[in-house]
């Protein structure tokens, strides 16, 4: 890939591409490796710290009641976010820009005129990016 972009290095890619006042220009600060059980034993005992303090689910960010009949029908039915996602905007909006952002980079970076992100599964992935090819090609 470098050769064909005309780098003869991954560090000249990288001073080419990614601006020099947000590189970190040191060594990280990386932990040595650890073992799955380690590192999990690990999180555990940093997640321990963490101390609830009040909860605002149903509540908003002031203090204020949500009727029951609101939580009841609304909030705590599942139906309306589960069915739909991942489509419903207000859900799924992240998801859309960061494959956005995934399809974007991948085309500046091979120089390619079109590249696919999938929302859905591997089989319909392949199936769009083959529907991509024929369309292009047409």
């Amino acid at each position: 890939m470098l050769k064909e972009l005309g780098f003869k290095s991954l560090d000249e890619l990288i001073s080419k591409t990614v601006p020099a006042n947000i590189r970190l220009n040191r060594l990280m600060n990386i932990s040595t490796s650890r073992g799955e059980h380690e590192l999990l034993n690990y999180l555990r005992s940093v997640a321990e710290r963490n101390q609830v303090w009040r909860s605002y689910i149903g509540m908003g960010y002031y203090n204020c009641l949500v009727p029951h009949c609101i939580l009841r029908n609304i909030f705590e039915n599942p139906g309306w976010t589960t069915q739909y996602t991942p489509y419903q905007a207000e859900i799924a909006q992240g998801r859309l820009e960061s494959l956005l952002n995934y399809q974007t980079m991948v085309a500046d970076i091979t120089g390619l005129d079109i590249a696919n992100a999938s929302l859905l599964d591997e089989g319909t992935a392949a199936a769009e990016a083959m529907s991509l090819c024929i369309r292009w090609a047409l």
